[in-house]
């Protein structure tokens, strides 16, 4: 039986905000030419392994599998196209299967057949990355993995930009491992298959490696961004897109976490840099009524009966306003600010003396630290379809099915 992969397996990152979602609300589409008479077998086999790898009867682990012949038809690629920003229901999936030629085979409670879908529907015909993932063994799930961070570090500083957010230079972190029980050990993202490939041959695994993979992917591309209406509804567990004006000083509260009001077209709305996404926060921070500002981020409902709260993914200043502050006058003599003598006495000097009887406080344009332009989260804060700075301006405008890399998957 020959199979022939027309694409490097894709992972489609789908609405961060879903409440009940996986960890990176991922799935998975392989794209393969076959003989027709190898369908069932295929078939068969892709089930046998989902059925061995998969903890089913587990609270939340809803698999499924979708079969489809030839291309996606209108009505899948709408619903993955809704997949990324909002909410799809599972009989909507239901009847976008129903009007196509595939099959599906779903465990659980179904769900798993929006994912499944809004996979096989998303071709990534614009912007993409790749990322090349390591899997361990099965009997090192759940222990500490094994890579050198020293190597994440000299991998990241000899890559980049071709390869982006693995390793975080601010918080002296690497963000190729995850922390949890999964098989993954370490995921490289880059531009090119080359890249992920060389970046991969500079870290230190000191633990045996299962296999590896090159996937095709939206990581790291703002597809929930780009497909968000400007000024649109603020819904929860959606993301949301808003140009405004600052309404108060942003305020922090225990925890470190940065709230304020933004003023736009249709109402108003509560913003917050959480305290994970670092020195982003010292950003918003300085921000100052009357600023203007486009936001995005999720919508969160926060408490039950009051508007969601908009947790910022990034933040871009158009433009600052005059932050006027109310001084005292400064003396004559030895340019201090003065101190007032007593309503309507004036004002007096507390270093050199000189009293000012008649000197009246004065409105002052306050230096602002911050600039207009772009700003993000620290790396480590990044959802995986954050698009980090070093992506703008080198996106990819279109898929030419470039041939696959003859070694991208091992052993």
């Amino acid at each position: 039986m020959r199979i022939e992969f027309t694409d490097y397996p894709n992972i489609i990152r789908l609405n961060p905000n879903i409440p009940y979602k996986t960890r990176g609300n991922a799935a998975v589409a392989l794209r393969v030419q076959i003989p027709s008479s190898s369908y069932d077998r295929i078939r068969e086999t892709v089930l046998t392994l989902v059925e061995d790898n998969s903890r089913l009867g587990d609270e939340g682990t809803d698999p499924a599998v979708v079969l489809l012949p030839g291309q996606p038809t209108a009505s899948i690629q709408r619903l993955s196209r809704k997949a990324l920003i909002d909410i799809v229901p599972l009989r909507e999936a239901v009847r976008a299967l129903r009007d196509s030629n595939a099959s599906a085979v779903c465990y659980g409670s179904g769900i798993g057949l929006v994912g499944a879908l809004a996979a096989v529907g998303q071709m990534l015909l614009g912007d993409h990355t790749y990322e090349l993932i390591a899997y361990r063994r099965r009997g090192n799930c759940g222990r500490p993995r094994l890579v050198d961070e020293n190597s994440v570090k000299r991998m990241d500083q000899a890559t980049s930009p071709e390869t982006f957010n693995n390793y975080d230079s601010h918080n002296k972190r690497s963000l190729i491992a995850p922390h949890g029980p999964d098989p993954v050990l370490v995921g490289v993202r880059g531009e090119n298959p080359e890249a992920v490939v060389r970046a991969y041959q500079l870290l230190t695994i000191t633990e045996p490696v299962e296999r590896w993979v090159i996937f095709r992917t939206n990581h790291g591309t703002n597809a929930h961004m780009e497909s968000t209406k400007l000024n649109g509804p603020v819904r929860s567990n959606r993301p949301v897109r808003l140009k405004g004006i600052i309404l108060d000083r942003p305020k922090r509260i225990a925890g470190g976490h940065v709230f304020f009001t933004l003023g736009y077209r249709h109402g108003s709305v509560q913003c917050a840099a959480f305290e994970p996404t670092g020195r982003f926060r010292e950003v918003v921070a300085k921000l100052a009524p009357g600023d203007e500002v486009t936001v995005f981020g999720g919508a969160k409902a926060r408490e039950p009966n009051r508007p969601p709260t908009v947790n910022l993914e990034n933040l871009t200043i158009e433009h600052l306003s005059s932050d006027m502050v109310i001084e005292n006058p400064l003396c004559p003599r030895c340019g201090k600010h003065m101190k007032s003598a007593g309503h309507g006495q004036g004002f007096r000097c507390g270093r050199c003396g000189v009293f000012a009887p008649n000197a009246l406080k004065r409105v002052v344009a306050k230096a602002r630290p911050i600039r207009p332009g772009l700003y993000l989260p620290d790396k480590k804060a990044h959802r995986h379809l954050t698009k980090p700075l070093s992506r703008y301006g080198f996106e990819k405008r279109m898929w030419n099915g470039d041939p696959l890399l003859q070694i991208w998957h091992g052993p």
